[in-house]
């Protein structure tokens, strides 16, 4: 067999690598800041910060699987190709939305919290359209851009490492914010006075995006798909198979998305996926609050202790592509959990006596979660494989999990906070939140992992090939491949006349 790969130019994997920084820069913010900003210096109730965390993650999971849809299935604008061309409007979207959301309220400044709450949750819906568009087709583009595993794993390392850089620039900046502005940065608790440091944050965090998303629509060329002279069809008959392959005529069996719904696979990365980015996006939010209101440390470290997770995981997301090369993806994935569980225990037992050694758990917090969601992601490209028709609305209903889960696990916490009621231990509560609840999502991620041990990632059932000669399986809706040197070459289809039903 002498299939030449094409290796990706340099230039175009720095190039896609970038391409996700505006919402990486804004997504720092969001998760590592929305809460405390709307707790501590608009001084919203618990309820009302959550309520708008969960208007955002709801609209993002609602918006998620449209946007995946659509993006399989439009052309793209003036030859951008679909992928950048969604990827474009959301930057948009993202540009004229996100501003607002960590500045005071125009024209309401003084209006009660719920008059706010109607003024700040446009601007979030309108940024969590444009945030899930960029980041559905900055994925689907991994690949579309290259077939070859290893790449496609570099690919991912190398787009965590970017995501890892910008938040330290998000959490280096708000650290050289506070340095620069001695007054009462040694205090624990945020206050009205420290607006002005998250609305410089939020203008430098944009103007930054806006550079690397300009630089990725100019370097990355998305390969723009012609009508192809062989088309799949629809699996679940095997009358629509061709009885012989014509000499080395071979394409892959297209794959829609009510095809993947039949795929057991499908659900249990996805079960992955969202237990992954539920451990990382919760630990993220609630850091900052464990640190500030259990622990009393001073609230410059805010951005000092993130700064730590993500050094720890840029270093982590280097290693990845060997890692996963030579222990494979679930023993690699495994290795995440292991830390990033032995960071919660950590946590649990620190009090302000020992804070000093939250420096120690967030190194493994960062080594754990970068390690799990680079692999995820890796593990979903790989069940994606050839079929990038649809990849698309794969991530686009990853992510649908994700954010859906998200928001009401933070809605949850807040409308829990033991505050509310006046309790005299609820300085206690984020030690709590922050040791178990990530911890529980990295066990039932684990159990998901174990349902994915008898199989093989993208073993994906197909036509059976012998000596050229395609066999059917009785009352399978999908079939193996069974090539005598095991190597899945996809089935070429020929195209047929036939009538669309559709």
């Amino acid at each position: 067999m002498s299939s030449m790969v094409h290796k990706l130019p340099v230039s175009q994997r720095l190039g896609f690598s970038i391409g996700h920084v505006l919402n990486d820069l804004t997504a720092s913010m969001w998760f590592s800041y929305l809460i405390i900003y709307f707790h501590q210096v608009k001084r919203f109730n618990n309820i009302l910060a959550g309520l708008l965390m969960l208007i955002g993650q709801v609209s993002d999971a609602l918006f998620t699987p449209f946007i995946g849809f659509e993006s399989d299935s439009t052309v793209g604008i003036c030859n951008l190709g679909k992928r950048k061309s969604w990827h474009f409007v959301g930057t948009l979207c993202v540009i004229g939305s996100f501003p607002f959301i960590f500045n005071k309220c125009i024209e309401c400044g003084n209006s009660p919290d719920w008059a706010q709450f109607i003024y700040y949750a446009p601007f979030v819906v309108i940024f969590q359209f444009g945030w899930a568009s960029v980041q559905i087709n900055h994925l689907s583009l991994i690949p579309d851009l290259t077939p070859d595993e290893g790449e496609r794993v570099e690919l991912n390392g190398m787009r965590y490492a970017f995501t890892v850089i910008s938040n330290l620039i998000v959490f280096g900046v708000f650290w050289l914010l506070f340095d620069l502005n001695e007054g009462n940065k040694d205090a624990t608790m945020l206050n009205h006075t420290d607006s002005d440091r998250f609305r410089n944050l939020v203008f430098i965090a944009v103007a930054i995006g806006i550079v690397f998303s300009f630089i990725f629509h100019l370097i990355v060329r998305e390969k723009v798909k012609c009508n192809q002279e062989f088309v799949g069809e629809e699996p679940g008959s095997s009358e629509n198979l061709v009885s012989t392959i014509e000499g080395s005529m071979l394409q892959k069996t297209l794959m829609t998305w009510r095809c993947w719904l039949k795929e057991i696979q499908f659900y249990q990365i996805a079960v992955i996926y969202m237990c992954t980015r539920l451990f990382v996006n919760v630990s993220q939010i609630y850091l900052p609050l464990y640190i500030t209101e259990t622990l009393r440390m001073e609230k410059d470290n805010v951005a000092v202790m993130p700064l730590v997770v993500y050094v720890s995981g840029f270093f982590t997301s280097l290693v990845m592509r060997p890692l996963n090369k030579k222990i494979g993806r679930k023993a690699t994935y495994f290795v995440g959990i292991v830390f990033a569980v032995s960071a919660c225990i950590w946590m649990y037992f620190l009090g302000q006596s020992t804070s000093k050694q939250t420096y120690g758990a967030a190194v493994l917090l960062g080594i754990g979660g970068s390690t799990m969601l680079v692999t995820s992601l890796s593990m979903t490209a790989d069940m994606i494989g050839e079929n990038t028709e649809s990849g698309g609305f794969v991530y686009g209903s990853m992510s649908f999990t994700d954010k859906l889960s998200n928001g009401i696990a933070v809605t949850l916490i807040q409308f829990l906070h033991p505050c509310t009621a006046c309790c005299p231990h609820c300085n206690e509560y984020y030690r709590t939140i922050l040791a178990f609840v990530p911890a529980s999502v990295a066990v039932v991620a684990f159990v998901g992992l174990l349902t994915l041990l008898p199989t093989k990632l993208v073993r994906r059932l197909e036509p059976i090939v012998s000596n050229g000669t395609v066999k059917s399986q009785e009352n399978n809706t999908n079939l193996y491949y069974d090539n005598e040197d095991d190597t899945r070459q996809p089935l070429l289809r020929k195209k047929t006349p036939s009538i669309n039903n559709s």
